[in-house]
């Protein structure tokens, strides 16, 4: 039986990659700031109860972000080494390297540090989970329209995303594996008259233009996976269920 950390195991990546770790015959170590039922206490922030929650664990799966990204994943590194982890998991971002947003940036630090830090590890890319695309409309909730930018998304269900996670973490360390992403490239447009559909919103849509380097890099397609779809659920379906 392998012993498998995940860090962020109670965020919206984490819970399903938790649940189907378990599913799959793994021994789960959920990391959680907050000590509770099922759960292993450790604050990678402060980098309190770390050390103890690595000991002895063959895998760690690192999904936790939010608040200083990189800081975490350092600390998640550097025990994993200390700790003599045999494989690092790590989530990423598809086109991080081209799209100048700050969070990216901070991704690609973390990834380079990953593979400076000789710590086995094995890198995957995704897309944008459909639950992002669903909040950038909810986000214009007091907006008079709904403003879709001028490009498009590729998005894919977090269930998916965990199940290649889980396949990850039972083989050996691969390095940066290929990138995945959802069944449908779509302009944001076009997804957001498939979430005024389901929402009941009856605003108009408008096409919003925006300058910048980062917009570039999502209008040149760099947040998209080219070739066939790793991804089945559409954004379509992922809203029949929520509405």
């Amino acid at each position: 039986m392998t012993t498998v950390l995940v860090t962020g195991s109670t965020g919206t990546l984490g819970k399903p990659t938790t649940a189907q770790l378990t599913e799959a015959g793994h021994d789960v170590r959920a990391l959680s700031r907050k000590p509770g039922s099922g759960m292993t206490a450790g604050d990678l922030l402060t980098g309190s109860g770390i050390s103890g929650a690595m000991a002895g664990a063959d895998v760690v799966v690192h999904l936790s972000t939010g608040r200083r990204d990189v800081d975490q994943a350092k600390t998640a590194i550097d025990e994993a080494k200390q700790a003599g982890v045999k494989h690092f998991v790590l989530i990423s971002i598809v086109g991080i390297e081209r799209i100048p947003l700050g969070y990216y940036k901070g991704k690609v630090q973390i990834e380079e540090y990953l593979v400076a830090s000789g710590v086995p590890f094995t890198t995957l890319r995704a897309t944008q989970f459909h639950q992002f695309v669903e909040t950038i409309f909810l986000a214009q909730k007091f907006s008079p329209l709904i403003l879709a930018p001028r490009f498009s998304f590729q998005p894919i269900a977090v269930d998916e995303v965990a199940q290649r996670l889980v396949e990850l973490a039972g083989a050996s360390p691969a390095g940066r594996v290929s990138d995945i992403g959802g069944p449908e490239q779509l302009t944001a447009r076009e997804l957001a008259r498939e979430w005024k559909s389901r929402s009941g919103s009856r605003r108009a849509i408008w096409n919003l233009h925006l300058p910048g380097k980062t917009v570039a890099g999502f209008s040149g397609g760099h947040n998209l996976v080219p070739g066939k779809p790793f991804g089945h659920t559409t954004f379509r379906e992922y809203l029949d269920a929520r509405y």
